[in-house]
């Protein structure tokens, strides 16, 4: 059937399937491999505030003195593929470093004043800010800087970091996950090897933890294989964020909703202080947007031309630009366990993040700390069996992160029925406690929303304030070789041009273009957000070091 270019059509039609034949090798390790006790995949909250729990009770404990570590990071130096808001719980710091301050913590500033506004396009009105959205306590940070932060901390407590290697495939013996296989590096666009061709390394471990952040990839063919589900399936957001230099940045942490989204778009937008002259921005939206030419990317362009944010960029310099999904279903799209033989999962690859108080680093070094703490008593008792791993998931369970996301559980869901009547339904989960409705609201992943006509921001980049994709790809700091082998694996049949101008519009960094009524895929362009993954061609990891390079973000 043709489908012609005022025709509705689901994302999830055209999707590929997940290549678990790459994905997962039933095979021992080659004989070279490198013999861990415990690999981390994953250099980013979740899997450094692990290892570092891991390495302290290692180091105090007994019988483990010489437990052998490892970090495994795909880009080329820790925090270059790390994104966030960020306002950041200081719980888990604490919780890490009882004898440091919280001013010894890599944290920008405290937050001194919350504002919620909800803008039309040429006004805003201040509304009551939310009990979930008020910060006090809270600090203001780079998730880059973190980052790179508890690396240095992980490294000093005798922690291997592997920083350049994807991991490209979970090893498997019958039942259980004996280690991982990083991705080939140097092959060609035909993908036969180059002159700077490394082949891939098997690493070997007794426990692996997938913390390798939004939709991993492991993780979810790990979840297929154990045929491990939810009670809703994942939802996801698709945040675009830029850091200014400016001469005066706001004193208050300010979030909107509203203008430029349709009333019927989940999302809004943000604009924090980063220091005495740098202010981050940005805009979230959801990927169940039924818009087919809704672009996130303009319509952060647009946001900043508002009067309530342009004056703050007028004089200023964007340094930096980037993209990333966020997991957004909460509860009730958790995994039904979150451990197997020899692996658990946990961070943003689990889908710990609140919505509703727009929350994820502390409960992702928080799940990173649980599970530390359930793989050093198997480790103890010589058992990494999935009975004995399970007391990861007793103990998510007994903490703050359970409490939390049960608290909002429904909070994001009820803005399926647009802004005004979710709002009013979130006001009454947050007055009862998530106890109304009574019932879960029941979602269908972002895919499978029909899209139709419409959604398109028009606008002219000027340059200075509003800007091309091309040119906030530079700002991101991609430098990924033009002959890399294209890492987006799309349908096997042609994909219709109406679809293939969504994909356009979807892509914050340009990836897809159309030319002649066909879809082109400039594969260096992307940045690992992974909005592709869930909504069009799939993403499948690429050599280390690919991709951007945030320094601040």
């Amino acid at each position: 059937m043709t489908l012609g270019p005022d025709d509705p059509f689901r994302p999830l039609d055209y999707r590929p399937p997940l290549p678990l034949e790459r994905l997962l090798l039933d095979r021992a390790p080659g004989d070279e491999a490198l013999s861990l006790d415990v690999l981390f995949v994953g250099g980013g909250p979740a899997g450094l505030a692990g290892a570092i729990e891991l390495a302290r009770l290692a180091r105090h404990g007994q019988r483990l003195e010489d437990l052998e570590i490892g970090v495994l990071e795909k880009a080329e130096r820790l925090g270059e593929h790390c994104l966030s808001g960020a306002v950041v719980h200081p719980g888990p710091f604490r919780d890490l470093f009882p004898d440091l301050r919280d001013s010894d913590f890599p944290f920008r500033q405290p937050v001194r004043h919350d504002r919620v506004y909800l803008l039309s396009e040429r006004r805003a009105w201040r509304l009551p800010t939310p009990p979930t959205m008020r910060n006090h306590g809270h600090f203001i940070a780079s998730i880059c800087e973190i980052v790179r932060w508890l690396g240095e901390k992980a490294e000093a407590l005798g922690v291997n970091l592997f920083t350049g290697f994807p991991a490209a495939s979970l090893l498997v013996q019958g039942p259980r996950v004996v280690g991982v296989r990083t991705a080939e590096a140097g092959l060609g666009r035909d993908g036969q090897p180059g002159p700077n061709y490394r082949p891939a390394t098997d690493l070997q471990a007794r426990v692996v933890v997938l913390a390798e952040g939004t939709r991993g990839l492991l993780t979810q063919a790990w979840q297929a294989w154990q045929r491990i589900g939810s009670t809703n399936p994942q939802i996801y957001a698709l945040g675009v964020k830029e850091l200014w230099e400016v001469p005066k940045p706001p004193e208050a942490v300010i979030h909107t909703m509203g203008w430029p989204l349709p009333a019927d778009v989940f999302g809004g937008s943000f604009l924090y202080p980063m220091g005495e002259r740098q202010v981050a921005v940005g805009i979230v939206v959801g990927l169940d947007y039924p818009w087919r030419d809704l672009d996130v990317h303009d319509l952060l362009q647009q946001c900043k031309l508002h009067p309530l944010f342009r004056p703050h960029f007028e004089d200023g310099e964007l340094l930096e630009w980037g993209a990333k999904t966020i997991p957004e279903g909460g509860f009730y799209s958790l995994p039904e366990r979150l451990h197997s033989d020899g692996l658990v999962v946990c961070g943003d690859a689990a889908g710990f993040v609140d919505v509703a108080s727009l929350k994820g680093i502390h409960y992702a070094m928080q799940s990173g700390i649980l599970a530390a703490r359930a793989i050093y008593e198997a480790l103890q008792a010589n058992d990494t069996s999935a009975a004995r791993l399970a007391g990861y998931d007793a103990a998510v369970r007994g903490s703050f992160i359970w409490r939390d996301l049960q608290r909002t559980r429904n909070m994001r869901l009820a803005f399926r029925d647009g802004l005004v009547r979710g709002g009013l339904k979130a006001t009454l989960m947050q007055l009862t406690r998530g106890r109304f409705p009574g019932r879960r609201i029941p979602v269908e992943e972002d895919a499978a929303a029909v899209r139709r006509p419409g959604g398109a921001a028009s606008f002219a980049p000027d340059g200075k304030l509003t800007f091309r994709k091309v040119d906030a790809v530079f700002r991101s700091g991609n430098a990924t070789r033009d002959d890399i082998p294209r890492h987006l694996a799309v349908p096997d049949a042609r994909v219709p041009e109406t679809v293939a101008r969504f994909y356009a519009h979807m892509c914050p960094a340009g990836v897809y273009e159309v030319q002649d009524g066909t879809l082109v895929v400039q594969a260096p362009n992307c940045v690992d957000c992974k909005a592709t993954d869930v909504l069009g061609p799939r993403w499948t990891p690429r050599e280390g070091g690919s991709g951007p390079k945030y320094k601040s973000m």
